[in-house]
């Protein structure tokens, strides 16, 4: 029995990992003191294939930070020598990336069905949305907004306690398809309502009073593609006229400055903006589920990896947001809160200067509809792992963000507008 249940957990994992096989690949994190480092980056990224992890692409880089970049089996070397020869600093973060994958199943026999302490593919999270909305009909009701470029269902589960006219938040994972721990972090969260509604009084209280709306996974033809295909893959799967590149950033593809700073127009770079604001059908459908519903929701909260930060706007300009102090002072608090349970330490403050300028994003979008209270969220870890994550640390990665979630639910409760 024993050899049989090794037999299907070795096939499995190697049908998470069909297509790029990842085998010798290396994580870089580099340290940039100056200009001439980032000119020798740039140098680099021109000549061979770099996967920028943290910032998102090269044009991103700025003096005094550190860069984290995925580099081909047969070029580490190569890159190697050339930090070395111009006496920059790095490390190796990741020695192996195939191994790093492998090991990101570390729950030993992968069960078949739903597990909330594991990495889910779509079809098992689309199954799932069915049923905890079927067998919690009095707190979860599931609709749909849209279609994916390549014809999936963008489900939205709505959560709360039904009422008339109460205020809703949203909360959407799942943008950038490698980003796994994001939509592990949604399904938690309506775990986690599921089952303390009734018993825990700060939840329950929270769900009386406020909607949440759920979207489990916004990139789905990205997710699906990185189980299936590519496990680095992030941006969504739609083609080009003119272009054999596939694929946008949802993440650059609002209507927020768009394609300004941070954001490319060539069809190839993983930051690519679109041909056009909203040309994406996954970011067109939440735009306009949140126009639709902008009278009541009154907070927005997108959920990506990594890094362990808590932004608000502005990612587009480095102009600072009208209700600056206060978005400063919560966003404090709340990562205070989130680090009371495991210790875990977010940075936290504007985009652009906490992160990098980044144009078209939902957040800052979302705050120039009128949401006042709109974050961005970089879950675990700090690039030990990257977007590889392992399992084992779903449970506390959630547990703490979900303590993150309340607070801003509490906070946006008592300060109505």
């Amino acid at each position: 029995m024993w050899t049989f249940l090794i037999l299907v957990a070795v096939a499995l994992a190697s049908a998470h990992h069909s297509g790029e096989h990842f085998e010798g690949e290396k994580v870089f994190r580099v340290h940039v003191e100056d200009e001439n480092h980032i000119k020798l980056i740039h140098e680099l990224a021109s000549t061979k294939q770099i996967d920028f992890w943290k910032p998102d692409s090269v044009t991103q880089i700025q003096p005094h930070s550190t860069v984290d970049f995925r580099v081909k089996a047969e070029d580490t070397v190569t890159v190697e020598d050339f930090l070395e020869q111009n006496e920059v600093q790095f490390e190796v973060l990741i020695s192996n990336l195939k191994s790093v994958l492998e090991a990101q199943f570390d729950s030993k026999v992968r069960a078949t069905g739903h597990s909330y302490e594991k990495y889910n593919n779509w079809e098992t999270i689309e199954a799932w949305t069915q049923q905890v909305a079927t067998e919690n009909p009095d707190l979860i009701s599931r609709s749909t907004i849209g279609t994916t470029f390549e014809g999936r269902t963008l489900h939205l589960l709505k959560v709360g306690k039904p009422g008339p006219n109460k205020p809703a938040i949203f909360m959407d994972c799942g943008f950038h398809a490698r980003e796994w721990i994001s939509p592990a972090f949604c399904q938690w969260f309506v775990r986690e309502a599921v089952r303390t509604y009734g018993r825990e009084i700060h939840l329950t209280d929270l769900l009386d009073k406020l909607d949440f709306y759920v979207l489990p996974v916004l990139n789905i033809d990205g997710y699906v593609f990185t189980w299936t295909k590519n496990r680095m893959w992030r941006k969504t799967r739609s083609t080009h006229d003119g272009s054999s590149c596939i694929g946008t950033d949802p993440n650059r593809n609002f209507d927020a400055g768009w394609c300004q700073i941070g954001a490319s127009r060539r069809p190839c770079d993983d930051t690519y903006c679109g041909p056009s604001a909203e040309s994406e059908k996954e970011t067109k459908a939440l735009a306009d589920f949140i126009r639709k519903n902008l009278a009541s929701i009154k907070a927005y909260l997108t959920i990506h990896s990594y890094s362990q930060m808590m932004l608000y706007p502005y990612s587009y300009d480095y102009k600072v947001a009208e209700n600056n102090i206060e978005l400063n002072n919560l966003a404090k608090a709340t990562v205070k809160e989130l680090a009371s349970l495991h210790g875990t330490k977010y940075t936290y403050g504007p985009g652009a200067t906490t992160i990098y300028p980044a144009a078209g994003g939902s957040d800052d979008w979302a705050y120039d509809q009128g949401i006042k209270y709109s974050f961005t969220f970089e879950l675990r870890d700090k690039g030990t792992y990257g977007f590889v994550l392992p399992e084992s640390q779903i449970r506390a990665t959630c547990e703490e963000t979900m303590l993150a979630i309340k607070h801003v639910a509490s906070y946006v409760l008592e300060h109505p507008y």
